[in-house]
């Protein structure tokens, strides 16, 4: 996987980038049994469909789907539980208040290793329509000629 400043990244949810504007970022914590967090170092763990979410004003991370350990005595934890993450108050007093005011949601873009902790990255995004979609591939495209363009050509 990646490393980046004492960073390991587990899982990259690169898919969020296509379908969401992403507004602002944040550093989650997030609780794990024993088992959850040695499949976690393992890098078994998918973001794909996942998504964030307040419930009785605490954090929670819904569809991310973690394997279960396999050397794990006990297997009894199903993949796609929900799970709580860990923030101050005050964040998500804020995060709360943002996604109810202008129907932005909370998606989770990395989950990644940092002194020694798991952490969860969240972004407050604003959904895509689908001719942003095509817009962003445009200018990919573009860029990348360009670059092409730009380059010493091999023979």
């Amino acid at each position: 996987m990646a490393r980046q400043e004492g960073i390991k990244i587990l899982s990259d949810n690169r898919r969020a980038r296509h379908n969401y504007h992403f507004i602002e970022t944040f550093e989650a914590g997030i609780m794990l049994s024993g088992g959850e967090v040695k499949s976690a170092r393992a890098g078994q763990v998918q973001l794909l469909d996942a998504h964030a979410g307040i419930k009785d004003n605490e954090l929670w991370l819904f569809n991310a789907h973690i394997q279960p350990y396999s050397h794990a005595r006990h297997t009894g934890q199903e993949p796609n539980t929900v799970r709580k993450l860990l923030m101050h108050r005050r964040e998500i007093d804020r995060l709360i208040g943002k996604t109810r005011e202008g129907g932005l949601t909370l998606i989770p873009t990395k989950f990644y290793l940092k002194g020694g902790k798991i952490k969860v990255e969240i972004a407050l995004a604003k959904g895509k329509q689908e001719h942003d979609k095509r817009e962003t591939i445009k200018k990919r495209e573009a860029d990348a000629e360009a670059r092409a363009a730009l380059s010493p050509r091999r023979n």
